[in-house]
């Protein structure tokens, strides 16, 4: 991971850990294909984008 985006992540590092252990547990299933898919779908870091920029603009805008 980069530095800047080190930077930018530092202030809502706290709800991106509480967003990934919601989003890794509502993705698990008893399909032990379908977990599998999943799990390779949860450990793609693209997954973090959108709730990153919710949880920055929130801040901004005050909430």
């Amino acid at each position: 991971m980069s530095n800047a985006l080190i930077e930018i992540k530092a202030p809502i590092s706290t709800e991106i850990e509480e967003f990934e252990k919601k989003f890794r547990a509502s993705m698990k299933s008893k399909v032990l294909l379908l977990d599998k898919i999943m799990g390779y779908i949860v450990k793609r870091k693209g997954k973090q984008m959108r709730p990153m920029f919710v949880f920055l603009s929130a801040g901004v805008s005050g909430g």
